[in-house]
């Protein structure tokens, strides 16, 4: 199937370095099909127009487009309403605006917050500063040696004093994924909040937010097929409402007089300013395709493709891979180093070959201090249009690195 679904996606069909092109690195942002791209071409060809202010055609189309990926949105996800939606341009605007307009309003001196160490510097540095503002402790859940946040850590460290949790789904960096369920849980049981961060795990499997009763939910739509410039906060009615806004200015106010505002109600109340109408036409037809898919096929895709990987990865004893190897507990992500060279020069070299990895911290610096990896990690991550012929190409590159190196192949 993933080799079909490959066809649709026209910049994986070229050479790169005199060689076939092979991306490996969705997880910081996919590639787009080209019913996406259409998506975003007829917009602009057809009914570019800023929405919700125009008593045009024009305007009214673009309003209708932008509303409607609201309610595809709403239904991919499970929320209950289309008020629980709200556009922001990525997961981390998302964070910021639950830490300034939850945080800083909510938390006061002397209340805990909880993360985990292996979040996003999105989902760790706002926090930081509310922390900081409020005089409130900041807590972390730490992982085993496979990479989970375990069942005595979540009772250890959520206590009556936390009153947010904001943890992720599935790590970026391992690709491990975290039991989010049991974690809002625990939440819920001392009267925190819970929110979650599903950037990682919503392209990849099938969410659904009122099942897992979190109080909101953040991801970004570029790493899902869609645009740049596009992400969702979903967040439960009754939270929002009590929120301030985060962002004033056009279309998210009710009336304005010389000394005071109000303002709109739900969802336009955190959407000041002309919006990413592009990007929404764009996320519609992003999840249209993984619909069409449907979410079971990408998690098949995706877990041959991983346990493909791993099997040849532990063949070159060169190789050191890191957190959980069960493909039961992991998403389309694995992190690993190459026994003497840089991760940086690792990637140079399979740029070379036309492979395309991502190397560093990850934006995620607490959890490579915790993991003593201080240069950073090598990173590959899947998506649908991978095959095993991008395995193949990875596998011989790395064998390569070590010829360059003058390691030889083993």
């Amino acid at each position: 199937m993933n080799k079909e679904i490959k066809k649709d996606f026209p910049i994986l069909d070229q050479e790169i370095h005199g060689h076939r092109f092979t991306y490996l690195d969705s997880a910081a942002t996919t590639q787009k099909p080209i019913a996406v791209l259409e998506a975003v071409n007829d917009y602009y060809k057809n009914y570019n127009a800023n929405p919700h202010r125009g008593a045009y055609y024009l305007s009214e189309k673009s309003t209708e487009i932008y509303e409607n990926t609201r309610t595809v949105v709403k239904e991919f996800i499970g929320a209950k309403n289309e008020k629980e939606i709200i556009f922001v341009k990525n997961a981390t605007e998302a964070f910021n605006l639950l830490a300034h307009s939850y945080g800083m309003n909510f938390i006061k001196e002397g209340d805990e917050i909880v993360i985990s160490v292996a979040e996003h510097h999105s989902n760790l540095v706002p926090w930081q500063q509310v922390a900081k503002a409020k005089g409130a402790l900041l807590k972390y859940l730490y992982l085993d040696e496979e990479g989970i946040i375990t069942e005595e850590e979540i009772a250890n460290k959520i206590t009556n004093k936390t009153k947010i949790v904001s943890v992720t789904h599935v790590s970026n960096v391992l690709g491990t994924i975290q039991p989010i369920k049991k974690i809002i849980e625990k939440a819920h049981s001392v009267g925190a909040v819970a929110f979650i961060d599903i950037a990682q795990s919503v392209p990849h499997m099938k969410i659904d937010v009122s099942q897992l009763d979190a109080d909101a939910a953040v991801f970004s739509g570029h790493k899902m097929l869609a645009p740049m410039g596009i992400g969702v906060l979903y967040g439960k009615e009754e939270l929002l409402e009590k929120m301030p806004p985060f962002m004033c200015g056009g279309d998210m106010i009710e009336y304005v007089t010389e000394q005071d505002t109000t303002f709109a109600e739900l969802p336009n109340k955190f959407e000041g300013g002309t919006q990413n109408v592009e990007g929404a036409a764009g996320l519609t037809s992003a999840i249209q395709y993984l619909n069409e898919i449907g979410m079971d096929n990408v998690e098949q895709i995706e877990d041959e493709l991983v346990s493909e990987t791993l099997k040849r990865l532990e063949e070159l004893p060169f190789v050191t891979v890191y957190g959980t190897k069960d493909t039961k507990k992991k998403s389309g992500v694995i992190s690993f180093n190459v026994e003497g060279i840089h991760p940086h020069d690792v990637a140079s070299i399979l740029d070379s070959y036309g492979v395309a990895i991502r190397v560093g911290r990850h934006c995620a610096y607490p959890l490579l201090n915790y993991m003593g990896v201080n240069a950073g990690t090598c990173r590959v991550s899947f998506y649908i249009y991978n095959t095993m012929e991008d395995v193949e190409a990875l596998i011989e590159g790395l064998k390569n690195t070590r010829k360059w190196l003058g390691y030889g192949s083993k």
